[in-house]
């Protein structure tokens, strides 16, 4: 396999279908930026350690920076930009208003992002199980308490679709 030619690679992103020539080293976080122009999603380290680019992909939380667009070839992506429904804010994001769970915002994306994921794993069950498992995304504003806060009224029923 040639490594410097593009390859065509399908892309469902937010409900839209994208059919795209990709580099094989190019990051899905590079490809949402920079070749669809969704920038919700943020640069933050760029080494998976700070969780900033978190989306989902086909239903589970992953770290768009560690990912090759390639290798998402035939998923479903959901970016920060795909989480609402139009003008209905999806229940993560009503709790983090609600809650404030956010200071400066970096983080807030991928932060809703691995929340969703995580909720949709039904793993998380008590506030230190939801502690534990969004430790992944770094809130460096310190709105940890108010992030934990708004996923535990929604995991309550506090916030509706």
């Amino acid at each position: 396999m040639e490594t410097n030619q593009s390859h065509t690679t399908k892309l469902t992103i937010n409900g839209s279908v994208y059919n795209l020539a990709l580099l094989p080293w190019v990051s899905l976080l590079d490809v949402l930026r920079e070749e669809i122009h969704l920038t919700g999603t943020k640069k933050g380290c760029d080494h998976g350690q700070c969780g900033a680019c978190t989306v989902i992909a086909d239903g589970k939380r992953i770290l768009s920076c560690l990912t090759l667009g390639v290798m998402k070839d035939g998923s479903e992506i959901t970016t920060i930009e795909g989480v609402a429904d139009g003008e209905n804010l999806h229940p993560i994001q009503k709790a983090f208003i609600e809650c404030d769970a956010f200071q400066c915002g970096y983080c807030t994306p991928g932060q809703i992002c691995s929340a969703i994921g995580m909720l949709k794993e039904g793993k998380a069950n008590t506030r230190e199980e939801v502690q534990e498992l969004m430790s992944g995304n770094l809130c460096r504003c310190g709105a940890n308490k108010g992030i934990i806060d708004a996923i535990m009224e929604v995991k309550k029923g506090v916030y509706h679709e």
